[in-house]
């Protein structure tokens, strides 16, 4: 087997001013994402966000790709007993959750120009099977600022919608430090921020990164595109025959699959003028062949529609590629996520199609900073509005930092910290502090209000309690309080 040293054939040059530069004189800018929390969009909020996206690729230079990167990893909630005036139920709580293994998520968001003097990439020209990486032209300070420019314009759209907070990768957080593990190192070795390390990468016979198994399956081709796709898609299992729930249209590969995975979502940008006169000649060429083969009519036809749809629909051709990475130490568990991702995939009416010769040209393309060594015949020709369609749209719950918060699991058993009465006062959802609880006999109102009560006086507040049945009695002699009984033969005087 042999072996290449990693120096030798890395593609980046160097990352300065929060900028990653590679060899070949591209440029990269990049962003990590604060998605909406997974379940509380309706379905205008998906189209509306929906169109955001398709507004912001839209004000992208030709030449420029767009790459979004979704990790999902598991990890484990860490107890923290540092506090030394811990209550005895919130030392328990900590005590409970310890260890319990949940999905976190980070978005990231790259934006790329390529440079104008690279050839067009297939998987045998990537720079992975290259001895040696020179650089094909200078930097062009005007080119570099325009593009610039076009990526401010993306980040505004964006963070205006309120849907999305984007924040501007430092160079330390892209690079590595000496104590963490920057995002190109990170990628490179599917390793943990606060724990770097340094792993052999190993393509033949299985594919491997240090101890953990790899497998990547892709969405490269329209055969195995859904039929139809959207912004959303009802979500089985909260829905009912009269009401339904949506969730993102590719949440069955994102929040909802639930083991370690990396979803790549790219899209590229070129001179539209361009690309419809190469489909222009492609159709031309298939009506030529048409005679010879009713695939190539089939094919004349197709080409045509496109071709027709972006001209009287104004729409924006693209190219387009979606892949999911997974990962796991155990090899006996990667039959297990092969079947995971397959039925996320049916879920959204795709075909999962494992990438095993050009995997190795995929995953390092999808490095950041080096997606324009994407492999041109890995993508698929559609239009920005469809190619949106296939964006993870949401990210996992988050807490909140507040004086009134409280310890609750979100959907799948992750504590998460939640404020239910001033929170939604400055989010403008509500103008007061009432609550009201409903439920069936047994379904836990009253222990509810007994976490809430509890947790409200911890914070410091005062608590007043009417009780009907002696629901907060236990919760009273815990804190010490004070609890007034009526009883008909001694009634409060």
């Amino acid at each position: 087997m042999s072996v290449i040293n990693l120096e030798t054939i890395f593609p980046i040059a160097k990352v300065e001013r929060d900028i990653i530069l590679s060899h070949q004189a591209d440029v990269t800018v990049a962003f990590e994402a604060q998605l909406p929390e997974l379940f509380s969009l309706s379905d205008q909020d998906y189209e509306a966000f929906h169109q955001v996206w398709i507004k912001a690729i839209k004000v992208l230079p030709a030449s420029s790709i767009f790459h979004k990167q979704d990790w999902f990893v598991t990890d484990q909630y860490k107890a923290s007993y540092a506090a030394e005036d811990l209550s005895f139920l919130s030392r328990a709580s900590e005590r409970h959750f310890d260890e319990r293994p949940f999905l976190n998520h980070k978005c990231y968001i790259m934006l790329s120009r390529r440079s104008s003097a690279r050839k067009s990439v297939t998987s045998a020209t990537s720079s992975l099977l290259r001895k040696s990486i020179v650089p094909q032209e200078a930097l062009d300070p005007q080119k570099n600022q325009d593009f610039l420019d076009s990526v401010s314009q993306f980040e505004r759209i964006l963070s205006d919608s309120g849907f999305i907070q984007l924040n501007r990768i430092k160079s330390d957080a892209i690079a590595s430090t000496t104590s963490k593990a920057g995002l190109l190192e990170r990628y490179c070795y599917l390793t943990n921020e606060q724990q770097p390390l340094i792993k052999d990468i190993q393509f033949k016979e299985d594919w491997k990164i240090g101890a953990d198994y790899v497998q990547l399956y892709s969405l490269a081709d329209v055969e195995h595109l859904p039929s139809l796709c959207g912004s959303r898609i009802n979500y089985d299992k909260y829905s009912t025959d009269k009401s339904k729930y949506p969730v993102g249209f590719a949440s069955a590969i994102g929040q909802l699959l639930r083991c370690n995975h990396l979803y790549n979502q790219f899209i590229f940008i070129d001179d539209p003028q361009k690309t419809m006169k190469q489909l222009e000649a492609k159709s031309l060429r298939l009506h030529s062949l048409s005679s010879y083969s009713r695939e190539n009519a089939i094919s004349r036809d197709a080409t045509n529609e496109f071709l027709n749809e972006a001209i009287s629909a104004q729409r924006m051709p693209v190219k387009a590629h979606f892949n999911v990475m997974l990962w796991t130490e155990n090899k006996n568990e990667l039959k297990e996520l092969k079947t995971l991702v397959s039925a996320g995939l049916a879920q959204m009416d795709a075909i999962a199609k494992q990438e095993t010769t050009g995997a190795p040209q995929i995953y390092w393309a999808g490095l950041p900073g080096n997606e324009p060594d994407f492999p041109e015949n890995e993508t698929f020709d559609t239009f920005a509005e469809q190619a949106s369609c296939l964006l993870n749209l949401e990210s996992n719950y988050r807490s909140v930092n507040s004086d009134f918060r409280m310890r609750v699991i979100d959907r799948f058993g992750n504590p998460v910290w939640v404020d239910f009465s001033d929170w939604s006062m400055r989010q403008g959802i509500t103008t007061n502090r009432n609550k009201a609880v409903f439920g069936g006999s047994g379904s836990g109102k009253s222990m509810l209000m007994n976490h809430m009560q509890r947790a409200y006086y911890e914070n410091g507040a005062h608590c007043l309690i009417v009780d009907v049945g002696n629901s907060y009695s236990g919760l009273c002699q815990l804190v010490n309080g004070y609890y007034f009984t009526y009883q008909e033969k001694n009634p409060i005087r």
